[in-house]
């Protein structure tokens, strides 16, 4: 497989080796690159020509070995750390579209430059930590580029290194393995023929999991991760949506039948544990931030379903731990939930 380089990538080359830049998309005509501090902006003063594009495409397909033309009009490709995709112009009419997604193994958190960057205050980071280790399950919600994953990536680190992961994506995200080193992990890549999420998390099942970690949640299969919340097995997974109380609304309608949304409402409470919410905004000179705006917990006690608010807009609204929550604290030998443990 060739590899990345300026004599491949050409006038693309500079965005793909600048660290703050997580997409490159070229709509036909402008270029458009999304920055982790400066947000997206149109990059001026640039020449994408056409041949440009035409041989770009081309070795793109060369290095998947695949035809790309009116018949094939879409063109994907993992290579290295990049998700590439191309749109032919015989369907994308304004111009052949490029989008080109930067898969970052590296993390970009840590405890302390949470806390510096003010994503949220250290009681609320002390807690997630502390779910992470009393074996939560957690949902990350928010809008698309808000940071659900890297936020996902950053608490899977308090997993506990004697535990099996099994991360189930359809393309590398997480990268678990080489950002918790020495870590059992097993890593799925799914795809739609041949091995769908619905059958990654089945077969995940057999080979004796501690965490599942799903990269969204976006269709039938999330009855099936619940499935195996409800055998003890423990998870992360991402949603789209832009309040925690929404995210059993959301779940449920995923469901294809008002009566699996109905035989999935209850599991949703009692096996769901933990919701975040991840918003980005953008500072007063204009550098793009991220922060926790919102935290709840999801109960099922006496035979009601239950959020619990623990933070709004950023700030804890609430310190009372629900009675289930706070079992699985104790079990876990965790005391006082916001206390600081070991900070990575």
């Amino acid at each position: 497989m060739q590899g990345i380089s300026q004599e491949n990538f050409g006038v693309l080359y500079p965005f793909i080796e600048d660290e703050l830049i997580t997409d490159i998309d070229f709509n036909g005509e402008s270029l458009w690159v999304t920055d982790l501090e400066k947000g997206r902006y149109k990059v001026e003063n640039i020449s994408i020509t056409k041949e440009f594009v035409e041989r770009f495409t081309h070795i793109v397909a060369n290095m998947v070995n695949k035809a790309f033309n009116k018949a094939n009009n879409l063109l994907e490709a993992e290579v290295s750390n990049l998700r590439i995709s191309i749109i032919h112009e015989s369907v994308a009419v304004s111009g052949r579209s490029i989008c080109i997604r930067k898969l970052s193994p590296r993390i970009r958190n840590s405890y302390k430059s949470l806390l510096e960057n003010d994503f949220c205050q250290k009681d609320t980071l002390n807690l997630l930590i502390n779910c992470v280790r009393a074996r939560m399950n957690l949902i990350f919600t928010g809008e698309p580029g808000a940071g659900k994953t890297e936020c996902a990536r950053f608490f899977s680190r308090y997993i506990s290194d004697k535990e099996r992961v099994i991360t189930i994506e359809d393309s590398p995200e997480f990268h678990y393995k080489q950002i918790n080193k020495g870590k059992d992990c097993v890593e799925l890549m799914v795809d739609e023929k041949d091995f769908t999420y619905e059958k990654a998390i089945k077969t995940s099942l057999r080979q004796n999991p501690s965490w599942i970690m799903l990269s969204e949640a976006r269709s039938t299969e999330v009855k099936y991760l619940l499935e195996s919340f409800s055998t003890g097995v423990c998870g992360f997974t991402t949603i789209h949506t832009d309040d925690v109380r929404k995210i059993p609304d959301r779940i449920s309608n995923m469901m294809p039948t008002q009566t699996d949304k109905d035989r999935l409402e209850n599991d949703i409470y009692e096996f769901v544990n933990v919701g975040v919410l991840i918003r980005r905004k953008t500072n007063y000179d204009g550098k793009i931030i991220r922060k926790l705006e919102q935290l709840c917990f999801f109960t099922r006690e006496k035979g009601k379903n239950k959020v619990i608010m623990f933070v709004e807009d950023g700030k804890i609204v609430n310190r009372m731990i629900p009675l289930e929550i706070m079992k699985k604290f104790t079990r876990a030998g965790i005391k006082d939930p916001f206390e600081q443990g070991v900070a990575l």
